[in-house]
């Protein structure tokens, strides 16, 4: 069985308040986009090993025991009788971009597992395994656009369409650690709710709708900075860094020729939003 994880991006992203158990509580919306990793799931024969698991695509760093869609396995495998697999990920989404990746094929591992073995889950109880494996990791469950709040685990169903609307999608070769950024965050109440922004006209989110990361991650990092400036320059009706970066994304009413050329040297993608 073959599935097709797809990313996510951040509108706006607010940090609230520091927690005692030394997380964030945050507000966000996610909303899915268009660009997929590609997950192969199939029954593995005669194997002395509970699964096999094979990358390809983009290269991934780390220990591959420690991908989520090993993790997603294991953690169904001690409630249900689980047959040995075998896992091909086929990697296309940019790892530490803000983009969800790994968290978005968390997710579609634990519907596959769920639909491919007829485990009988329903959406809540996946949402609960997959809580457990990353905060955002339970968003790709229904994936579908949502007001987030918590640690981005808490979510509300909020009704957005761009249909009509182009992303350009723009990944420079710079790795942002989530944690660095969260380092120089000083939390805060917003003045409006990011539930009521998202609700105002396209064209008037630049002047309400805030990345609170970008402060400190432009700081330190000026080239992010101009991929957002250049996005505008280019007629981009809204523009945002999403998540704690290091991906950059731009809103458009109309197709933009050459934007490979314009963003020479970095992952970048034009698509139609969904």
């Amino acid at each position: 069985m073959i599935t097709f994880p797809n990313a996510k991006i951040n509108f706006g992203l607010n940090i609230i308040e520091k927690r005692s158990d030394g997380y964030h509580n945050l507000e966000t919306i996610f909303y899915p986009i268009n660009l997929q990793d590609a997950l192969e799931v199939n029954r593995l024969e005669n194997s002395p090993l509970p699964y096999r698991l094979r990358l390809s695509g983009t290269a991934i760093d780390g220990d591959p025991e420690q991908n989520l869609v090993v993790k997603a396995y294991k953690l169904l495998s001690e409630k249900y009788k689980m047959p040995p697999v075998d896992i091909h990920l086929f990697k296309h989404i940019p790892t530490g971009a803000g983009l969800g990746g790994g968290s978005s094929d968390c997710a579609f591992m634990i519907k596959v597992l769920n639909e491919k073995f007829r485990l009988g889950m329903t959406l809540s109880e996946m949402e609960e395994y997959a809580a457990q494996l990353g905060a955002d990791c339970a968003f790709f469950i229904q994936n579908q656009p949502v007001f987030a709040t918590g640690i981005g685990n808490i979510f509300e169903r909020i009704q957005l369409s761009l249909n009509g609307y182009h992303i350009i999608l723009v990944k420079p070769n710079i790795f942002v650690s989530t944690r660095d950024a969260f380092a120089h965050i000083h939390p805060k109440y917003p003045d409006i709710s990011l539930k009521e922004v998202i609700q105002m006209p396209v064209d008037t989110w630049k002047d309400h709708m805030k990345n609170d990361f970008e402060n400190s991650v432009f700081a330190k990092y000026p080239e992010i900075a101009a991929i957002k400036d250049k996005l505008y320059d280019m007629g981009a009706i809204y523009a945002s860094m999403s998540g704690s970066g290091s991906a950059v994304y731009g809103l458009f009413k109309k197709h933009i020729e050459n934007v490979d050329e314009i963003f020479a040297g970095c992952f970048c993608r034009q698509r139609e939003m969904i």
